[in-house]
Order: C-alpha cells, then sequence, then structure tokens
C-alpha cells in the first residue's frame, strides 16, 4: 500500500505548482466549482485583503497520487485567528474533496493534520450540504480540534418538480405570480422591445459584468446595505470567479434587455443537471417593473425546457427564493476553538445566542467579541 502523508499549501507558488494534480482530481470527483483549484487560486488572487489572511490548504498524497483536499485559510478578525474555507465569500457550498466520496476517516485525518499545523483561534466552517464529507468532523472521534455544531444554519433553496416545460411550470404557478410576471413585462415593454436571452460564448462579459456591478452598488445603496469586495470599483474579485465558469465550460450568463439596454442580469453555472443561480441583480430604477423576477422566471423556464432536472438558487434565505422553490435544505455551520482564546470567544457567543433566544435581543455585551464577529 502507498504511503499516505498530508501537506499544508503555505504560499501562492506552491498554490499554482499544485493545480495539475488538484484539477483531475477535481474532474474525477464530479465535486461542485467551489472545491476546485481554478476557483481557489482565483479567490486568492483577486482577493483585495490578502494581507489579513493566510492559506491553510491541506493535501493528502498516497504514494504520488493526491487522493484528498481540505481547502482551509485563516483569516484575522478583531484580533482573532480565524479558520475557514478558503474561498468562503465567493463559494455558496463548503466541503473537502476527495477521490473517494466515502472516505471520510481520511477527512478526519486531514482535518488532524490541520490541527496539528495550527494558526489559528478558532474554526469555523459553514454552508455544509446535508451530504457534506466535512460534516464527518462532528464525530467524538474526529480528531485534531473539536468541531461542534454552531446555531448559524442557512437555507438553500431550489425548484424541482415534475414539470417537463417551462410553459408547464409557469402554468403551475398561482395566478398572481403570472399576472405579476406579465405585469412586470408589460411595463418594461412600454420602455422599449423587451429581450431575455443567454449570452452567446463569443460575446464579451466586460460589459455585463460592468453593468451588474453598478446595479449591485445602486440596490445596496438605496437599501442601506454595505457593499463587498464582488461589487467594489475595480474589484477583480466577481470577473475572476466568472472567468473560471467560462473557462471550466459552465458558465451560463442571462440577460433582460429592454430598448437595447441590459436591466437585469443573472451569472448561472450548469453542473450535475442543475442550473445554479450564483449572481442575480436589475437596474433599481426600474424597480417597479420587476425586472429580477421576470429574469428569474425566464431563467428557470430556460432551464426547464433544456432538461435541467432542478434550478439550484444557492445560498440564502432571500424572500423570492421561498415563494418559487420547492424544496430547502439545511446548511450547518460548525465551530471549534484550539486555543484558550478561541473558546472564551465561542463561551460568549453561545451566552448571547441563548440571551437571544429567550429574549429575543442582543444581550449587552460592549466590547465582547462573538465567535460570529470573528468568523
Amino acid at each position: 500500500m502507498a504511503t499516505e502523508r498530508f501537506e499544508t499549501i503555505p504560499t501562492a507558488e506552491r498554490l499554482a505548482a499544485i493545480g495539475p494534480a488538484w484539477t483531475a482530481l477535481w474532474a474525477k470527483s464530479g465535486a461542485l466549482i467551489f472545491q476546485s483549484h481554478a476557483w481557489v487560486s482565483a479567490w486568492w488572487g483577486s482577493a483585495p485583503d490578502r494581507e489579513r489572511r493566510a492559506l491553510a490548504i491541506v493535501l493528502a498524497w498516497r504514494g504520488e497520487d493526491l487522493v484528498g483536499v481540505l481547502p482551509l485559510a485563516t483569516v484575522r478578525r478583531r484580533g482573532f485567528r480565524v479558520l475557514e474555507w478558503a474561498a468562503k465569500d465567493c463559494s455558496d457550498f463548503g466541503d473537502a474533496l476527495l477521490a473517494d466520496r466515502t472516505d471520510h476517516a481520511l477527512v478526519r485525518r486531514m482535518w488532524r493534520h490541520a490541527g496539528q499545523v495550527g494558526g489559528f483561534d478558532l474554526a469555523y466552517l459553514n454552508r455544509l450540504l446535508p451530504d457534506a464529507a466535512a460534516r464527518t468532523l462532528l464525530q467524538p472521534d474526529g480528531g485534531g480540534v473539536r468541531l461542534r455544531l454552531n446555531h448559524r444554519d442557512e437555507a438553500n433553496w431550489r425548484v424541482r418538480g415534475p414539470w417537463t416545460t417551462g410553459q408547464a411550470w409557469f402554468d403551475a404557478q398561482s395566478k398572481k405570480t403570472r399576472q405579476n410576471y406579465r405585469r412586470g413585462q408589460k411595463a418594461l415593454r412600454e420602455r422599449g422591445p423587451l429581450a431575455f436571452r443567454r449570452l452567446g460564448p463569443e460575446e464579451p462579459l466586460g460589459p455585463v459584468l460592468d453593468r451588474l456591478t453598478t446595479f449591485k452598488r445602486a440596490w445596496l445603496q438605496r437599501h442601506g446595505l454595505a457593499s463587498t469586495s464582488f461589487y467594489d470599483a475595480g474589484s477583480r474579485a466577481l470577473p475572476a470567479m466568472v472567468e473560471v465558469l467560462a473557462e471550466a465550460g459552465l458558465l451560463h450568463a442571462f440577460v433582460l434587455e429592454c430598448g437595447g439596454a441590459v436591466v437585469a442580469v443573472s451569472i448561472n453555472f450548469v453542473q450535475a443537471g442543475a442550473m445554479m443561480a450564483f449572481v442575480t441583480t436589475y437596474d433599481p430604477e426600474v424597480e417597479r417593473a420587476s425586472p429580477g423576477m421576470v429574469l428569474m422566471m425566464d431563467y428557470i423556464m430556460w432551464s426547464i425546457d433544456h432538461g435541467l432536472h432542478t434550478v439550484d438558487f444557492l445560498c440564502g434565505d432571500e424572500g423570492f427564493k421561498g415563494r418559487f422553490g420547492t424544496e430547502a435544505l439545511t446548511l450547518a455551520s460548525m465551530t471549534g476553538a484550539r486555543t484558550p482564546q478561541g473558546s472564551a470567544a465561542q463561551l460568549v457567543d453561545r451566552a448571547q445566542h441563548a440571551w437571544r433566544q429567550r429574549f429575543g435581543k442582543p444581550a449587552d455585551a460592549a466590547g465582547a467579541t462573538t465567535a460570529a464577529e470573528a468568523a
């Protein structure tokens, strides 16, 4: 039997060097793009705050074969060193990458290695699907830093059903939903000819991504919400991730055009027979016409017409997802402390959560750093 050994990737140079082996493992595994070398590398190369981050990716080798990747990184927040998924800020699901997805013991050995290498106070691994291999780390014999379920669950809504055509799906919606769709189309057509389409592979993505980020920043500002690095002016984060999707042959970019101008954009990708909605936004100047809703219903119908069995809204519990979703999965999170500072943060976090559960409002803990603030 080949000797098993573990390695931690600490530098961008080693990350680049491991690319071919990681990519081959990812291609054979059928894992989502979020666990690919290209995705993690694009995130690391475009992260605007790399000065407070460090790579902590664990590799498992058997002889010359790469058989496992635990894509981890650390970030400093409020004085704490938090271990999290690499590319967490732009990934909707987190997990280990394995040659044998049932080899949960290997995940535990990789995790033990991560704990031995150290360099973090608190671990926070979130967005775990029900079948995530990383959930094995919740077992008492997981090895290394003990992980437990955290109270920060997230939702994953999906559209799945018996429809054989997009029209059949549309006809199955409520009368109000159908009316709202037609009303939105009518309002938009009053501004000019209306067209829904998927961008062709030869069309430049730059102008569409510029429109997307402009819409998103305006929408966030209008609703009093803070922007993220994805949408900051001059940020390379979103274009880098979209380029990964395009090069992998997964990208499906949809636009809704009114009078020749783009009024809504959805950056999606297709894997394992599912249309996955990565980023969707619209022009807030025409918000009353519900262009985002019109575009979403259009790409759902397009997906069904093209033989896809699922439309996956990915992570998040926005209202529209629940209105259209036919099933919801719970994305779990796990936390564990490695140092006394991490243990103190966990205790404060649990106390504040218990307070909120009991009284429905935050506890008065001025100056305290919770696990949520750290992670």
